[in-house]
């Protein structure tokens, strides 16, 4: 039995500036276990006579009221009033009569001004009544008229007639309640803001159709797309995710108009020719809707948002390639924010004569890193002397040029604290950096990333925070004899279609070592890796992580049996350990640990792990790898056979996915060398 929650007051905290991060999600989730249900009068003191919320004055023309200040809340205050007061624990056919019902509990049933918000007007009005059913008022024209119009002029007698034209109702989410100091209406304006919200970032046209009606579904839709807003609102989330997020609800938006159109021009008793073709086209266009929800179920669930990432080149490169100078020559810039005698003594004798003696080189001082590499062209070579050194936005490198610190990595220190996609953005053709120290602090996607071109690393430290070394598609990365650690993510994320060598590194102390990943479409080229002698140690999860999907059954749900013992997570779902058969949801991802990978068919009984761990590791690397391989190639050419292709290309599909794995050490990782991510 679904109840409904008992109403008690929506909860509002009164700072000025609120500010949400997931740092405090586990001090909210012990307040939610500690509040005994009384939480959403936390805020409301009974001794304190008079409004306790903010007034919002009003921008514009004065002759309308100011109104409630209502849409500056917090995370944890939206979650707790959609989950105790307004949706409980409903299904998706329920929303509408529990928001009722809540609504009927907490608004001021009449005798209230508010404001009338539209795109064209502003206009004060007074509440006469509430169809709660419908969300919507009665209400009448306040007079004299008091309004603010945009791109139109509005009379009084022009408004009555709008209004009689509607009977007088207007929907409750364009109310706002005017600021009244006495207290009565603060749960009215705050229970319209919940409305307004609800409505506009978490409901979707296509909810009332889901097929989960089962499911709770505050749980399975409000929660996560109510992170997913606060995140971006706390630039949480690349811009390139976020804006193919909104690219996603708009053509789903679309897709979802035009399905509708045309069912419902289909007559349900009709065998005409006209009718089937429409329904074949309406068929299609559900398909390709039920592929966007899909995509945008991805991104708004916080695990698998981290671990699919998204295939387009987020953002906008900052700046572009400049190519070679018209005048041919190179440029050497040196960067240093105060220099020795003795320290351009050493620059010349071993570096600035030998290398750079030709008349085609000229010297440029900086005393930033940033702008040394933003006056480069292509060929020029960048110099860092010891030092620290700051910098407040991304460093984008589109041309091909060195960078090299002069001197050992922890001389040359390259720190950047405020927020920002990637600290360093690779796009050139052929880019080197060695010797210097990156220090991360609060970037949104990683502390370097190579979007196109190639990247070689040699004898850097990368010390991160938020994400570590991305390869994007078709990208190229070369990393030797360098440090990676403290990323909460992976220390190296590897896309499809790229190529990525790493020897002599070491990669420790992150959430993940090395994540590669595997998508679902069968035209995803797979990466080419070669590991020679890395050492992955003390990572939280495992030393090298395998994401790719599930395949589903005739019956859309997979099956494992067998006497292995089993252990992974369900997200959303529950805690699974046990032996035997196994059902999991094709929707549901799961972690699979996998440290005996073998060539299908598995036989897991057979499983043990006999040899040191990195060297077990190496080998279940290189076996699941090329199971994986293969089952792409076959998916590869199922499908081209499909799109009519019959002369494929066979080097293409005959490319291994690795080049070399082989004497890599994995120490002390938490769940193991490798696993395998399915979802």
């Amino acid at each position: 039995m679904h109840q409904k929650p008992v109403h008690v007051g929506p909860q509002v905290c009164w700072q000025e500036h609120p500010v949400w991060c997931r740092d405090q999600q586990e001090l909210f989730q012990n307040e939610v276990e500690d509040d005994d249900g009384d939480s959403g009068t936390a805020y409301f003191n009974p001794d304190m006579a008079g409004t306790q919320l903010q007034r919002a004055e009003r921008i514009g023309d004065a002759s309308l009221p100011d109104t409630f200040q209502t849409n500056e809340l917090l995370y944890y205050e939206r979650f707790k009033a959609y989950q105790d007061y307004m949706l409980g624990d409903c299904k998706t056919s329920e929303v509408k009569a529990f928001t009722a019902d809540y609504l009927e509990k907490v608004l001021e049933p009449c005798d209230w001004q508010a404001q009338w918000c539209t795109d064209v007007f502003d206009v004060l009005v007074e509440v006469v009544d509430v169809n709660y059913k419908e969300l919507k008022a009665h209400v009448k024209l306040v007079v004299p008229l008091q309004c603010e119009t945009r791109g139109c002029e509005l009379t009084e007698e022009a408004m009555n007639t709008l209004l009689e034209a509607t009977l007088h109702k207007v929907p409750l989410q364009e109310l706002r309640v005017v600021f009244d100091e006495s207290g009565d209406f603060d749960q009215t304006a705050l229970a319209l803001e919940h409305l307004r919200f609800f409505y506009k970032h978490i409901w979707r046209q296509w909810d009332d159709e889901d097929e989960d009606d089962d499911f709770d579904y505050f749980v399975r839709c409000v929660e996560p797309r109510l992170r997913l807003f606060y995140d971006i609102l706390e630039d949480r989330v690349p811009a390139g995710l976020v804006a193919e997020y909104y690219s996603l609800l708009a053509r789903c938006s679309q897709k979802f108009q035009e399905f509708s159109s045309l069912r419902n021009g289909i007559s349900s008793d009709s065998e005409s020719e006209l009718d089937n073709v429409s329904m074949v086209e309406g068929l299609r266009m559900y398909e390709q809707m039920e592929a966007l929800k899909r995509k945008l179920r991805i991104i708004e669930n916080p695990l698998l948002r981290y671990v699919l990432g998204y295939k387009v080149n987020s953002g906008q490169q900052s700046c572009r390639a400049k190519g070679p100078r018209a005048s041919g020559g190179r440029m050497v810039h040196v960067v240093s924010v105060s220099t020795t005698v003795s320290q351009l003594q050493s620059l010349m004798a071993d570096k600035l004569g030998p290398k750079f003696s030709g008349e085609e080189f000229e010297v440029q001082f900086h005393s930033e890193p940033l702008l040394a590499v933003s006056a480069c062209y292509e060929g020029d070579v960048v110099i860092i002397l010891p030092g620290q050194y700051n910098v407040t936005s991304s460093i984008s490198i589109p041309d091909s040029i060195s960078v090299e610190g002069f001197g050992l990595p922890d001389e040359v220190v390259i720190e950047k604290k405020n927020k920002g996609d990637s600290f360093v953005e690779s796009t050139g053709v052929d880019v080197k950096i060695s010797n210097v120290k990156f220090i991360q602090h609060d970037a949104i996607e990683g502390i370097l990333c190579v979007r196109q071109g190639k990247l070689e690393m040699e004898n850097c430290v990368l010390q991160c925070e938020t994400t570590g070394v991305i390869v994007r598609t078709s990208a190229h990365l070369t990393m030797n004899m360098c440090d990676l650690y403290g990323s909460k993510g992976a220390g190296v994320e590897i896309y499809p279609g790229s190529v990525c060598s790493m020897m002599g590194n070491g990669i420790h102390h992150c959430k993940e070592g090395i994540l590669i990943k595997d998508f679902a479409d069968e035209l995803d080229t797979m990466p080419k890796i070669t590991m020679v002698n890395n050492v992955i140690h003390n990572n939280e999860g495992y030393g090298v992580i395998l994401v790719k999907p599930m395949i589903p059954t005739s019956m859309g749900l997979l099956f494992l049996e067998g006497g292995v013992s089993f252990t992974g997570k369900f997200i959303g779902k529950e805690e699974i350990k046990g032996e035997g058969k196994l059902r999991v949801d094709v929707d549901a991802p799961v972690i699979v640990v996998d440290e005996c990978s073998v060539k299908e068919p598995v036989s897991y009984a057979s499983c043990s792990v006999v040899l040191p761990e990195f060297t077990e590791g190496n080998d279940a690397i290189k076996r699941e790898l090329v199971a994986t391989s293969a089952k792409k190639q076959r998916r590869q050419k199922s499908r081209l056979k499909e799109l009519g292709v019959t002369q494929a290309d066979d080097n293409l599909l005959s490319q291994e996915m690795f080049v070399s794995i082989q004497d890599n050490q994995f120490r002390r990782n938490g769940m193991g060398s490798f696993g395998t991510f399915l979802y």
